[in-house]
């Protein structure tokens, strides 16, 4: 007689699409509000809010630095509302489990690669300029090593398992000599990220710089985004076991306690996004735990979904909105549409309406969409 496992109801919050589509929408043109807000009034406060739209140089943290982290957050809080293990069961049921995990990371590998090449210019004949790390490529690396852990192993060797790569990782790169190098050497070409870049990844780096962004060896502190997302899903999976608004109080307070400790660790071990540092990981999974204990009281706790609806269609088709975003020029789009009511307002006016346009066009490609249930994820 074979034993069956009741699988979990898996849990459907709007405010985690709300959320991943306001992470989305500063990709989509958001970040343009700011700078044309700042053309139309001159207060200087648009610029300041403009420069957090910007990532940070080196060393440091914008809000913009937050949106890649919180998308990788978020595909592991998806995961955590409905964790379940399945390393009891035969390998033949297991190989079904196994295949889709391949099949996603392959396939979001693959799109980040021909996101890198968007706009037309189409991916090179020579396999050596191509440039294969990427976002979509992190994401697919980080959430297919967590839902590994997930489904193999226990709470608190997840635990474990998050704790030692951030500590492991800043051993590493604070610590240990580079080859030909220092121990310790943060810059763009002295960390063990440039040396692991410029010899193991394949292709070219972002902007050949000696550091990818999305290198390879940073995947490995990213895993704890993903995992910590799992973490803040399986709380909000028992809220009705601790009371939903005791559930929003625990995540804001981790989110604080998480800030904390990572702004502390940069005293030793600067915040920095394209080395992805520990403490990085740290400050990111503090706004995220707090941006998601916020979103989750207001759009599911105070059910006020309907306020939310444009950021909801974006999160809901957030992957194919994403490479849209490179592969489509939604500003020509914009102005095909759009063009004759954004040149008959004032100058000033001109770059705000601009926006609002590019903005609007896809928000109704994805209100469509979603009108027709037609939801396309990988």
């Amino acid at each position: 007689m074979t034993n069956t496992e009741t699988k979990p109801q898996k849990r459907r919050l709007a405010s985690l699409d709300a959320l991943r589509g306001m992470d989305m929408f500063w990709i989509l043109g958001g970040e343009k509000i700011f700078a044309a807000l700042f053309i139309l009034t001159g207060w200087t406060g648009w610029q300041v809010a403009h420069g957090q739209t910007l990532h940070s140089n080196w060393h440091g943290f914008t809000f913009y630095d937050l949106i890649f982290p919180l998308f990788i957050f978020l595909a592991g809080v998806a995961m955590g509302l409905s964790p379940k293990r399945i390393d009891h069961l035969p390998f033949q049921e297991r190989r079904v489990y196994y295949a889709k995990a391949l099949k996603r990371l392959f396939l979001l590998a693959g799109f980040g690669v021909l996101y890198n090449h968007g706009w037309g210019t189409g991916i090179p004949f020579n396999l050596e300029e191509i440039r294969y790390a990427s976002v979509l490529g992190r994401i697919a690396i980080a959430w297919f090593v967590c839902v590994m852990l997930v489904w193999h192993t226990s709470l608190r060797t997840q635990i474990i398992t998050a704790v030692s790569l951030l500590i492991g990782y800043w051993l590493l790169l604070c610590f240990v000599p580079v080859p030909g190098g220092q121990a310790g050497d943060l810059t763009m070409a002295g960390t063990w990220n440039a040396w692991v870049d410029q010899h193991l990844l394949p292709g070219i780096t972002y902007q050949n710089r000696a550091t990818d962004p999305e290198g390879l060896l940073s995947n490995v502190p990213a895993v704890v985004n993903a995992l910590m997302g799992v973490f803040a899903g399986r709380l909000i999976a028992k809220a009705n076991q601790f009371g939903e608004w005791k559930t929003v109080s625990y995540l804001f307070g981790a989110g604080l306690t998480s800030l904390a400790l990572g702004w502390a660790w940069n005293m030793v071990f600067p915040v920095n996004k394209d080395l992805w540092t520990s403490s990085f990981v740290l400050v990111t999974v503090g706004w995220s735990l707090i941006f998601l204990a916020s979103f989750y009281a207001v759009v599911d706790l105070l059910n006020t979904q309907k306020y939310f609806y444009p950021f909801i269609i974006i999160g809901a088709n957030s992957i194919v909105i994403y490479l849209a975003s490179s592969l489509v020029q939604w500003e020509y789009v914009a102005q095909s549409v759009f063009g004759g009511l954004v040149n008959a307002g004032s100058e000033a006016w001109q770059p705000l309406l601009a926006v609002f346009a590019l903005l609007a066009v896809q928000l109704l490609v994805l209100h469509w969409l979603y009108k027709r249930k037609i939801l396309i994820s990988v």
